[in-house]
């Protein structure tokens, strides 16, 4: 049997899941100091990183959230019922280095109706990231812009 497509009334306040992990490579980080045009000594120069506080080059922020996004886009199938609304929130507490394993815990914390289009809802999808050791590496409040299955309901 199919999986039919979420609409906005099919998501529940607290319902979760986690994806694959995957490892931060050297590659990882040069691709996206090129594709960015972050150049930044913290994260492409290792005697400058040396006498740093954090004393090691580290991944980008925007490379982990890049990553953690890709995550969930292979953890989920496409649903053409959301998409994208924006971020309230993206915050890196801790650094990942070359090496790292990371993974993403995805939850629904809210959902209200969208106050201008009755044929869409606002949901709340945070993005917790955390390493192999499990610290938080970052953190997102995603919002996502969701099709109402019955709009005049």
């Amino acid at each position: 049997m199919k999986e039919e497509d979420k609409f906005y009334e099919d998501f529940e306040i607290g319902e979760s899941y986690m994806t694959a992990g995957r490892t931060i490579t050297e590659t990882d980080i040069v691709i996206h100091a090129m594709h960015s045009g972050d150049w930044q000594p913290h994260h492409t120069d290792e005697e400058f990183a040396k006498s740093q506080p954090i004393k090691h080059r580290i991944a980008h922020g925007n490379l982990t959230f890049c990553v953690s996004t890709g995550l969930i886009f292979q953890a989920e199938k496409p649903n053409p019922n959301i998409m994208a609304y924006g971020y309230n929130k993206i915050r890196y507490p801790a650094s990942v280095y070359a090496g790292d394993t990371i993974k993403t815990e995805v939850k629904i914390t809210d959902k209200k109706p969208h106050p201008k289009h009755k044929t869409h809802g606002l949901l709340t999808q945070t993005e917790t990231t955390t390493n192999q050791r499990g610290e938080t590496v970052a953190f997102v409040e995603h919002i996502l812009y969701a099709k109402r299955r019955n709009p005049g309901e």
